[in-house]
């Protein structure tokens, strides 16, 4: 057995990973229009549509991704991932400060999405396969609270003047990101592969291959109930905080998006730590998720219909969405428990890219349905879908919690 001395080393290391990785993500979000206007974007209605395009760019990046850096890590290791991924997008971040055409930002965006796309997907799967069966929640519970915290420091790096060798803050904010990653890359030599991998590496039998999930029926339902569990974090996430600074105009009130990011996600932080606390406690992964769906439901239903007389109750409902949503951690190492050591990587890294990517289809229903049924209205119709398949979902998955990993799909 792996010393329990690099065993944390690992966690550790995959944790900072994602904490760059979430850095990254979002600070795209919150320096998108800075940096347009930068490049000389000027008019309100080019700068709306190229920040669209620069998003639809990255997620596409995403999607590409969890295919190539999934496949790749049922064929060639885990570990591999984790370095292939942070080095991919660190040089993505470095570059992403010197473009000068917004053509040059698109492709970017793009290697990025990429990179960012291997890195959740490869950690979970590592840490779970090291870990103990009745313990792993808690090591894919650090991975994941550190991970939103880099939401957070994404928002005040990008606040900060540093007005050095002339660069502006998002060029800064962009080659921090980069070198943060470059870092971590030293730092993971000290990781290693997992036994469970290793292990099907001598058997005759196909791995990473993404058609198989489609073989049978019921591993085809397994796989797309996977995906639901997750559509409410990334609901929330794209919808109601990124839209939050509109839904505040209805109760009158001002407020900044780039604040309620960094509630929203304390909250993912807090609720991921708590969420895992509670599915050790109850030895339940379904159980605590369907908790965390029905908490919800409740804070969803406030913050579209409940009054919100200041902007500090406005940003204390963003953390509790975030909260509410808190059960990401969950998700992924459920999608990585359900499926065998030859399709695991695959799983767990297409599921989370493919429910951030849903956020694409999210925004456009949104935006056409907004006229018809007003802001609040929109938001509701989608919710009840996004979470009404999360129900679905969880209801027709096995319980994984201490679920053998030693198996594979045939």
């Amino acid at each position: 057995m792996e010393s329990k001395r690099a065993l944390r080393w690992t966690v550790a290391v995959a944790a900072l990973g994602y904490f760059v990785d979430i850095y990254d993500l979002q600070l795209f979000n919150i320096v998108s229009k800075s940096s347009l206007l930068g490049l000389g974007i000027t008019d309100p209605h080019a700068l709306e549509e190229w920040d669209y395009l620069l998003f639809l760019w990255q997620m596409g990046g995403m999607l590409v991704g969890g295919l190539l850096w999934g496949w790749l890590g049922d064929t060639k290791g885990r570990r591999n991932i984790l370095f292939g991924s942070i080095l991919l997008y660190s040089l993505a971040n470095i570059a992403n400060a010197f473009v000068t055409t917004t053509e040059m930002y698109s492709v970017v965006r793009f290697i990025a999405g990429l990179g960012l796309a291997g890195e959740l997907g490869a950690a979970i799967t590592l840490v779970s396969e090291l870990m103990e069966k009745e313990k792993r929640g808690l090591g894919t519970m650090i991975v994941v609270t550190m991970g939103a915290l880099g939401a957070v420091a994404a928002v005040f790096i990008s606040k900060i003047n540093w007005q050095i060798a002339g660069l502006e803050n998002w060029q800064l904010s962009y080659i921090i990101g980069g070198v943060l990653g470059l870092l971590l890359l030293g730092l993971r030599m000290g990781t290693f592969e997992s036994n469970t991998f290793t292990e099907t590496q001598q058997m005759d039998i196909k791995r990473g291959r993404w058609t198989m999930l489609f073989a049978t029926k019921e591993r085809a339902l397994r796989y797309l109930a996977c995906i639901t569990i997750g559509l409410p974090v990334w609901y929330c996430v794209g919808i109601l905080i990124k839209f939050s600074k509109k839904f505040a105009l209805l109760d009158h009130l001002e407020i900044e998006v780039s604040t309620a990011i960094v509630f929203t996600y304390l909250g993912l932080s807090f609720g991921d730590l708590l969420s895992s606390l509670i599915s050790q406690y109850l030895k339940s992964r379904k159980k605590t998720v369907f908790i965390y769906l029905i908490l919800t439901v409740g804070v969803v239903s406030y913050y579209l219909y409940g009054p919100s007389s200041s902007a500090n109750l406005f940003y204390f409902l963003c953390f509790m969405i975030g909260t509410g949503t808190g059960y990401w951690a969950l998700f992924v190492s459920m999608s990585a428990e359900l499926f065998g050591t030859n399709l695991r990587a695959t799983v767990a890294s297409t599921t989370p890219n493919f429910v951030r990517g849903a956020v694409v289809p999210l925004v456009l229903t949104f935006k056409a349905w907004e006229p018809m049924l007003g802001m609040t209205g929109a938001a509701t119709a989608l919710g009840i879908i996004s979470l009404g398949l999360a129900f679905w979902g969880v209801s027709h998955l096995e319980e994984s919690f201490a679920k053998d990993l030693n198996f594979h799909e045939e």
